[in-house]
């Protein structure tokens, strides 16, 4: 065999093992977190996530780059032999993932049937990566209104209004009001739940995506002071682009699910809210998020002080209530950056003492912030927030 030969099967053999080893650490991470620790938690679940929320195209890259390098030769050593079948075992494994993300419809449909009864609406699968279903948030910010201000704080105190071009300007259309998450210190309105309210809106809802101030130059209790003010001003403004102030939905993942569950289980008059669905929240900030270091991160992002009654006081958990609204609270099973345990021991607190319903799904191998991506698990879960909210208000919207 030529040199030139030996050298194209050495290098087939080290991209296979490349290959081969690279799938078999995502899916790792995705079967298991590879960390809690924050902030390496973050990579984390994002390496994850090209198991568990995209496995069939990583499944096809993995796949597709090994058959390369055998092609090449990358076989015929043991160097590649071994990358070729770490290669194809995370083929098989991604499959297997894919499989468990579609189980998701059937835990859904069992968590909204425990907590409605027979009264679970019926709701059509959203597209997904349909040209329509792409073009959609763009089209729907600039049917509604953008950075509109709700408070004295500058950008930090806007808000954007999505509604469909078609949607009449009395249509009392029901209103979602979404909050970004971001560890109290970073995200935007623009960055979260796009698919959740295209969807909603697409069916005849008024959404409102809201900014508020960031740590850590502004500390506790600002954030959850603005969306308090961001729901005043909803409640006062939403009917003059088309929304109804008698429903008002609220929702939020991650620090916005802290944010979104604080608001619903305080608010009052025109601070009201009638649902809120929460996903991969923090409700309890004086417990371990699977971190270890939640503390130090709260003390870095937003918090002040060691007064433990206001640790407590901010915290959902704690602040549960026999007139709480309806909940429908989503966590991931593989979340790594918050553990499940927050969302089980907030449904728990919830159940014990709300007369509303409460909704609990968790997800198999979920990821932190899966929805961010209109994934196929992504649409499931959109059209169980529809179903859920139908179910709660009792009635559907004209679709425009």
């Amino acid at each position: 065999m030529s040199g030139a030969g030996t050298g194209r099967q050495r290098r087939a053999a080290v991209s296979a093992l490349a290959v081969g080893a690279g799938a078999a650490v995502v899916v790792t991470a995705g079967l298991r977190p590879l960390t809690r620790r924050w902030p390496a938690a973050v990579a984390a679940s994002l390496l994850a996530a090209f198991a568990t929320e995209l496995p069939r195209p990583t499944a096809t890259l993995t796949g597709g780059a090994a058959l390369v390098a055998a092609c090449r030769g990358a076989a015929r050593s043991a160097t590649g032999r071994v990358g070729l079948g770490l290669a194809g075992g995370s083929v098989v494994a991604l499959l297997a993932l894919d499989r468990r993300a579609r189980v998701t419809d059937d835990v859904l449909s069992a968590a909204l049937a425990g907590a409605l009864g027979g009264g679970v609406p019926s709701t059509e699968p959203p597209p997904w990566l349909s040209p329509r279903a792409i073009a959609a948030p763009r089209r729907f910010r600039a049917a509604g209104a953008r950075d509109v201000p709700y408070g004295p704080h500058g950008r930090a105190n806007t808000l954007d209004i999505w509604r469909h071009p078609r949607l009449p300007d009395d249509a009392a259309a029901p209103v979602l009001v979404e909050i970004h998450g971001g560890a109290w210190s970073s995200g935007t309105k623009e960055g979260e739940a796009n698919p959740l309210m295209a969807h909603l809106v697409a069916r005849g809802w008024v959404c409102v995506a809201v900014n508020y101030r960031l740590g850590p130059d502004n500390r506790w209790p600002a954030m959850i002071d603005d969306v308090r003010a961001a729901l005043r001003w909803v409640h006062a403004h939403v009917a003059e682009h088309g929304g109804d102030p008698s429903f008002v939905a609220v929702s939020g993942g991650s620090a916005g699910a802290h944010l979104a569950a604080l608001a619903a289980l305080t608010g009052s008059g025109d601070t009201r809210v009638d649902a809120a669905v929460t996903l991969y929240g923090i409700y309890d900030l004086t417990a371990d998020d699977g971190s270890g270091t939640l503390d130090v991160l709260l003390a870095d992002t937003m918090m002040d002080g060691d007064d433990a009654a206001a640790w407590t006081a901010a915290s959902p958990a704690h602040r549960v209530h026999p007139g709480a609204p309806p909940f429908l609270v989503l966590h991931g099973t593989g979340d790594a950056v918050v553990v499940p345990e927050q969302s089980r021991t907030f449904v728990r607190a919830l159940r014990a003492v709300s007369r509303a319903p409460v909704a609990y799904a968790e997800l198999p191998y979920a990821q932190h912030a899966f929805d961010v991506l209109p994934t196929p698990r992504t649409m499931l879960v959109v059209r169980a927030v529809e179903a859920f909210l139908l179910g709660v208000r009792g009635r559907r919207p004209p679709r425009p």
